[in-house]
């Protein structure tokens, strides 16, 4: 039993100081080690597989020049430009806007384009544009509005958001980062590249699921025992995810036509699986809570033992289940809002049309976002219990080595 520290009453450092000022957890502080020599063989035995899968779904290049003939479709160019004025348009509800071009072969071209009144088109002057160019249509109709710049905006809020995690997590926040960046990487250079170059969705969507666990955790985590736990954990509520969506999509029939993007995807001249997308997409936006989930099960059961040694696995299990049910009940919540707030526009349409719930639910769009929250909380669910019972198991002390 370690001498509980009394905090001075006279210290002048505020709590908020004395926080900052805690230096980061050491992972061999607890009197613990971990017996994960099965856990380990399973997991470089997954990551043989995730490599193998990497280089056998790896995309080749034959799907850019499709995607080129989609991006001409849509716009060829865009460069930035500056509102510089508005004046009334030729009819009663419409304005003339003046943009001077920024960027671009045509830097410092005025160019003249008549809005109708619209939120869309709230112009102020000194707003920063982003303008569409065709060099080959008629010179007045080279440039025309596409989208207000926020790159700036963007920029500025993701270095809001790096300080908070680095603020707080420190050295860990910063591995935090590298793992979200890492993960990214994977999602822009594999997993969406080889869809697009025709491979099995599903398959692209397991391989690079399981490939961002690895890199996440292990980046964000450390190379700890704990961590070998949460992936193992991770990984096999995913192979669960997985079946089960597969099963619920093919029962339910979903398409994949019904999200609008799906339509601009048919101007590929390639076939695309869109059922395999509707299936990809569950099991990436299962990953995250599943990460989640998983390394802070895996923790609790460690602060557990660490706190009693004397628990036994079945103590440790109960205790740790009894932790996971008030996080799966928060998790699940925070998922199911998380969906509804990204398809807020289409529940409000719907509404609008006055259809009954059973009307709303039984529509492809509603029916597919429901299935992905349904099937990615399922996930959740089994993997409290099965992360738990790994640690618990896993875990042991030192002394009895």
């Amino acid at each position: 039993m370690s001498d509980v520290i009394e905090p001075d009453p006279d210290a002048d450092q505020s709590d908020w100081e004395e926080f900052l000022a805690t230096p980061e957890p050491s992972t061999s502080a607890p009197r613990l080690v971990i017996d994960t020599r099965a856990l380990m063989i399973t997991a470089v035995a997954g990551a043989v597989l995730v490599v193998i899968g990497l280089i056998m779904l790896w995309p080749g290049q034959s799907y850019r020049g499709q995607s080129n003939d989609l991006a001409d479709f849509l716009v060829a160019e865009t460069y930035e430009a500056e509102v510089i004025g508005i004046r009334p348009g030729p009819c009663e509800d419409c304005i003339e806007v003046t943009f001077v071009m920024t960027a671009g072969p045509d830097e410092d071209r005025l160019v003249d384009q008549v809005f109708s009144v619209s939120p869309v088109t709230d112009f102020d002057p000194g707003d920063r544009v982003v303008m569409g160019y065709r060099p080959d249509v008629d010179p007045d109709l080279q440039y025309q509005f596409f989208d207000l710049q926020r790159r700036s905006v963007l920029a500025w809020v993701a270095v809001l958001f790096a300080a908070a995690v680095v603020l707080l997590g420190r050295l860990r926040g910063v591995a935090a980062l590298a793992g979200l960046l890492a993960s990214l990487g994977l999602l822009f250079w594999f997993v969406l590249p080889a869809i697009l170059d025709g491979k099995p969705p599903v398959m692209v969507a397991v391989v690079g699921a399981a490939a961002i666990a690895y890199l996440a955790l292990y980046v964000a985590h450390g190379f700890r025992p704990l961590t070998t736990v949460a992936l193992v954990g991770t990984l096999s509520a995913l192979v669960l995810t997985v079946l089960l969506s597969w099963l619920v999509v093919e029962w339910a029939q979903l398409t994949g036509f019904a999200a609008e993007e799906a339509s601009y995807l048919t101007l590929f001249s390639m076939e695309l699986d869109f059922r395999g997308l509707v299936l990809a997409g569950i099991v990436l936006g299962a990953l995250g809570a599943l990460d989640d989930v998983t390394v802070t099960q895996a923790s609790a059961v460690w602060e557990l033992r660490a706190a009693d040694p004397s628990m036994s696995p079945s103590d440790l299990f109960r205790a740790g289940l009894r932790i996971g049910r008030d996080h799966i009940a928060s998790t699940v919540n925070t998922l199911v809002l998380a969906y509804s707030g990204a398809a807020l526009p289409l529940l409000a349409l719907f509404v609008l049309s006055e259809q009954s719930l059973g009307s709303l639910a039984n529509s492809e769009a509603v029916a597919t976002e429901i299935i992905r929250t349904l099937v990615g909380s399922i996930g959740l669910v089994a993997a409290v219990p099965l992360t738990t019972w790994l640690a618990a198991h896993a875990v042991e002390e030192a002394t009895e080595r």
